[in-house]
């Protein structure tokens, strides 16, 4: 949340609220929406490191409100992150972690987690499908953010398929052994 939240005020000034407004009006409904309380507490975080400064706004009839900007730091962070490539290869899969230990423990079948694994993924590739089609068609970041859940989610489709045919591998050479 919070080098979002920097590369929102480096286009200018704004309040908490609005930063979670333009998240959302930008992500659309397929991103995780941010609570008001979230985006204040990172915002009170990013000032304390001197990414952003904040500077108290006199309202009329309203409470006053803080309204922050980047600042030379803030905009330093920003450019060494969109300069980094992402490391996202998964190796440390809490699935996986399952499926590799269940065997040792008796207390799940390797098979059974790969088929509830998958009933979950084609849930939530159903569910995108939904919010595709309800979500605006003229926000094409929403629809892009959308595609590329579904096309990771098939990627592990199909890997659950791989793990499934090794297994049953697997299993068929246990039993080929046990025979001799």
């Amino acid at each position: 949340m919070r080098l979002p939240l920097l590369a929102l005020l480096a286009r200018g000034p704004a309040h908490g609220y609005e930063l979670k407004q333009d998240l959302e009006q930008l992500l659309g409904s397929a991103y995780p929406q941010p609570n008001v309380g979230q985006v204040y507490v990172t915002l009170g975080r990013l000032e304390k490191q001197g990414l952003i400064e904040g500077e108290a706004v006199e309202q009329s009839s309203r409470p006053n409100k803080k309204v922050y900007h980047l600042t030379d730091d803030g905009r330093a962070a920003l450019r060494t992150w969109f300069s980094e490539p992402e490391d996202e290869p998964r190796v440390r899969d809490d699935f996986f972690m399952k499926l590799a230990l269940a065997p040792r423990t008796g207390l799940a079948d390797q098979v059974a987690l790969i088929n509830q694994q998958r009933r979950q993924y084609l849930n939530t590739m159903r569910s995108l499908s939904k919010l595709a089609a309800a979500e605006d068609r003229n926000n094409r970041i929403a629809h892009l953010l959308i595609e590329g859940a579904m096309l990771h989610l098939q990627a592990d489709l199909d890997w659950l398929e791989r793990c499934q045919e090794e297994l049953e591998e697997l299993n068929e050479l246990s039993e080929l052994e046990e025979l001799e």
